[in-house]
């Protein structure tokens, strides 16, 4: 199985690293970022960057695509290269995935008009305005589309993957060798959980946090 994970400038790190440590424990995964051009890409805040080590074209039919959000996904939502590719592979993808604002990266492209999808929380009005049944759920699976909700969820559906496509014990072994164990010492992961006043405060910085 062929694993596509995209990269692009200013995506956020843990959206690919956390699908990364979870599919890549598949059995025969063959696991590959992917970018427009070979090389480095920087993350969102240009401390880190990963290496792509193909281009789209080199992969042209993964069976399973992963496409993280980030700031840098506004100047994406234009790119034609970038969402042609994301056409083009999910005509044969098995399973079509997206963390975070990369959900509105596979709505441009056209690929969940329609389907119930998720996102950031601070993304998903825009989500909606693309034609998608938005909701503010962890993961959410419509057909082979997966998605998954801001930065961290994408742990959870790659774990969630991992038991549709290799068996729950599977799934069980990776969760457990990982050590994913979330103990969280503040409970305010959620605009339902944090206290109102940084709901409130971020809602109205969202323009500027997700460009």
């Amino acid at each position: 199985m062929q694993i596509a994970i995209l990269l692009y400038d200013r995506f956020t790190a843990l959206d690919a690293i956390g699908p990364y440590e979870t599919l890549v424990r598949l059995p025969d995964a063959e696991l590959v970022f992917v970018a427009e051009e070979s090389g480095p890409v920087r993350t969102d805040t240009g401390a880190l960057a990963m290496v792509a080590d193909r281009t789209l074209a080199e992969v042209p039919h993964p069976d399973l695509v992963v496409v993280p959000g980030g700031p840098g996904q506004t100047s994406q939502m234009e790119n034609e290269v970038l969402l042609d590719w994301l056409r083009a592979v999910d005509a044969t993808s098995t399973w079509t995935t997206s963390v975070c604002t990369g959900s509105l990266l596979l709505a441009r492209a056209g690929l969940l008009k329609g389907r119930r999808a998720t996102s950031h929380w601070l993304a998903l009005d825009f989500l909606a305005g693309l034609g998608v049944e938005s909701t503010g759920e962890r993961v959410v699976f419509d057909g082979k589309y997966v998605t998954a909700a801001g930065v961290s969820s994408g742990i959870d559906m790659g774990l969630a993957l991992v038991g549709r496509i290799a068996g729950d014990e599977h799934a069980q072994a990776v969760q457990l060798l990982t050590e994913y164990d979330p103990q969280p010492p503040y409970d305010a992961g959620s605009p339902a959980k944090a206290p109102a006043h940084l709901v409130e405060e971020f809602r109205g910085k969202s323009r500027f946090i997700l460009t």
